[in-house]
């Protein structure tokens, strides 16, 4: 299943007392109490306020219209060609998870939508790698071309490094090695998961740090799979069942009497 991201800020020490606010909360699945806390005021403030609540509906399968209107509202405030192509790869990114998840086929919206933050957003841009991340997805999971995907995710690896973007880095480091494992790389997979689930714990991304944990499990041999998958369920349950879509990967607990 896939992810989405979104730049990290408030991840390390001496960050905005807000931003550090914002960040813990949706570390932890509270999208819709961050988002709460930034006034839609300006571009920028809209455009995170929209990524979280679009961000929570790939996590949750829920807030749709919600997120909806944030976004049109950061639409609506964008002025530059930046902030209109980051509000086109947010666009992009609600249309891809509605798809996705079976809500409903958007996949022509996403990929719109994706082009036009991809003429926008200039080369080199920090929110290119996001972009590139993004249109990594669909190419993975809308147009099933694996080629594809690995290429815009390596563009997206490189820039989240430039750019000194660790949780982004988390995202790309996973997907990478999901394609390796696909392709039978073993040892390039549990690497890839590896650093993965080193940096999502570092930044203290809980919300992330199970898919991280059951990514893993899937390239590891026994035992070492299975206590992977009970401390993935086990941080699965403490968020309430968030991800909603790992409970297909996780294996189901036994039945009692």
């Amino acid at each position: 299943m896939a992810h989405t991201a979104m730049s990290g800020h408030g991840t390390t020490a001496g960050d905005d007392p807000l931003q550090t606010a914002v960040w813990r909360l949706r570390s932890r699945a509270c999208w819709a109490d961050a988002a709460a806390l930034l006034e839609p005021r300006t571009a920028g403030a809209s455009l995170q306020r929209a990524a979280l609540l679009v961000e929570r509906c790939l996590y949750t399968e829920q807030g749709w219209q919600e997120a909806e209107d944030a976004l049109r509202t950061a639409e609506a405030q964008a002025r530059s060609d930046d902030e209109r192509g980051a509000a086109a790869c947010e666009r992009g990114q609600l249309a891809y998870a509605a798809t996705l998840l079976g809500v409903r086929d958007r996949a022509d919206e996403a990929r719109a939508a994706l082009g036009r933050a991809a003429a926008l957003i200039a080369p080199g841009a920090p929110g290119r790698a996001l972009l590139d991340f993004r249109r990594g997805l669909l190419a993975e999971n809308l147009a099933r071309s694996p080629q594809a995907a690995r290429a815009a995710y390596r563009r997206a690896h490189a820039g989240a490094t430039a750019h000194n973007d660790p949780l982004l880095l988390s995202f790309t480091w996973r997907h990478l090695a999901g394609l390796a494992l696909r392709d039978g790389e073993l040892a390039e997979a549990r690497h890839g998961f590896g650093e993965s689930l080193r940096i999502r714990e570092e930044l203290g991304y809980l919300v992330g740090t199970a898919p991280a944990l059951a990514s893993l499990a899937d390239a590891e041999t026994e035992p070492e799979a299975s206590r992977l998958r009970a401390e993935a369920g086990r941080l699965f349950r403490l968020l309430g069942g968030v991800p909603t879509w790992l409970a297909r990967q996780l294996t189901p607990p036994a039945a009692t009497a």
